[in-house]
């Protein structure tokens, strides 16, 4: 017996008006595209106002990412929207700005604080399975897995859980932020300068002014335990007290709320929507779920019982193949490019897409189905290397893809080992808001093993 694929968008047909194409693109950036991308090594796509070149080939995307990086910035045209929650974060920054930022931040998430933060991840993932015991039966998993990120993020950064008052309004405020913001505004396709208004909606402001104001009141009580000595050793602090080796420079509390604003952004949304879908995957293929269960047993307390997750680990991981959170990201040539014989001019898009390249069907073996095993196979560990970016690849890989990784291994094993998750009649639908969430939710019958 086949087993069935997972869920995918309807892609649409070859050609449209560009009108149409923007409409399409507005409401669901992957349903935009066309069949074609699944198996293309490169697209041109012209506006009156840019043109952009989706680059599917590994040689293109190693070029972009990591051999010629600083000729490749990122492209303001997506993170001219998200300016309002994010102002001058890591993740919109580019050329000295952005590596300054990168030598105050990642040393707070090298190898050895992984180990320091898993006792935080392991609180989080016991109190998410001692939530969704009180919330079995046929529920929408995706806010109970926004919920354990969430409270992961504040156990990590800040040393406290969701349920602190602060932390609580943060988590609601983010989530009324994200219905209001769209993955691209007027910005995304009208070049101009930063000043230039981009008729973001009011609601989108206010909940960015709210998250904004509330992390500030979270910096500055950290600054102050700094202060007397009495800040606990956690990533926060860790990061407000790294100084730049080549400036002697610290952040600021305006710095530093620019930073946690990301760090919950991508650490907390990306994590949700992969953990969403594979407990979908889980539940639509039992075989595995119950090899998950059965070694997640092994899941402890302590760090070293990572090492006994190896099927959680390839089933976190062929969910992000699958399932990348972030679908799609956006560079900027910075002279004129030689695009698979195009020439490229100074100022083209160059849109990368986890989405379309993890499915290729040139590259990957069953690039639809969902297959843990493949990364032990040749194919598998090939296009690993070359052809998997969920968390980008060369200097601006995610600073966090290392913790992401712990993250999403421990609490897909413990929910597994706590609960059996079963397919409902509903059929989820991929749409890439912020990142790839269900179109309606992702609902499950989960019950206590």
């Amino acid at each position: 017996m086949i087993a069935p694929l997972p869920p995918k968008p309807p892609s649409r047909p070859e050609r449209v008006s560009l009108r149409r194409y923007l409409k399409l693109f507005r409401q669901d950036i992957l349903s935009a595209q066309p069949a074609k991308l699944y198996r293309a090594w490169m697209a041109e796509f012209k506006t009156p106002f840019f043109r952009s070149y989706l680059a599917n080939d590994p040689a293109l995307v190693k070029r972009v990412l990591k051999e010629r990086p600083d000729d490749f910035p990122k492209s303001d045209r997506i993170g001219a929207g998200l300016r309002p929650l994010l102002g001058n974060s890591v993740f919109l920054t580019n050329g000295e700005v952005w590596k300054q930022q990168r030598r105050i931040i990642d040393p707070a998430f090298e190898g050895g604080r992984l180990r320091e933060t898993y006792g935080a991840i392991y609180a989080a993932a016991e109190a998410a399975v001692a939530r969704m015991t009180r919330t079995q039966g046929v529920i929408d998993i995706e806010p109970e897995m926004s919920h354990a990120a969430a409270d992961v993020i504040f156990r990590t950064l800040f040393s406290i859980p969701i349920e602190d008052d602060v932390a609580t309004q943060v988590f609601e405020k983010f989530r009324d932020h994200q219905r209001t913001q769209p993955i691209l505004n007027l910005a995304a396709f009208i070049p101009g300068p930063r000043w230039m208004p981009r008729f973001f909606k009011r609601a989108t402001k206010e909940t960015a002014a709210d998250i904004r104001r509330l992390i500030t009141s979270l910096t500055e009580q950290r600054m102050a335990q700094i202060d007397a000595g009495t800040a606990p050793n956690d990533l926060a602090t860790k990061i407000m007290t790294t100084a730049d080796p080549e400036t002697g420079e610290t952040f600021s509390t305006e710095d530093m709320v620019d930073q946690v604003a990301i760090f919950f952004l991508a650490g907390h949304e990306t994590s949700a929507s992969a953990l969403g879908w594979a407990l979908y995957l889980m539940a639509m293929h039992p075989d595995w779920q119950d090899r998950v269960a059965q070694e997640a047993t092994g899941a402890g307390p302590a760090f070293a019982s990572l090492s006994n997750l190896k099927v959680s680990r390839d089933v976190f991981r062929e969910t992000l193949r699958l399932y990348p959170p972030v679908p799609m990201m956006v560079r900027e040539t910075n002279q004129a490019e030689d695009m698979r014989g195009r020439r490229a001019p100074k100022g083209s898009q160059v849109v990368l897409s986890p989405w379309h390249l993890h499915r290729h069907s040139r590259l990957w073996d069953n690039p639809d189905g969902f297959d843990p095993a493949r990364w032990d196979t040749e194919n598998g560990k090939t296009c690993q290397r070359d052809a998997y970016i969920p968390f980008s690849a060369g200097p601006r890989v995610c600073t966090g893809a290392g913790f992401a990784m712990v993250e999403g291994t421990l609490l897909l094993a413990m929910l597994v080992r706590a609960f059996k998750f079963e397919l409902t009649d509903d059929v989820p639908v991929p749409v890439a808001h912020l990142t790839v969430r269900s179109k309606e939710g992702i609902r499950l019958k989960v019950t206590a093993r």
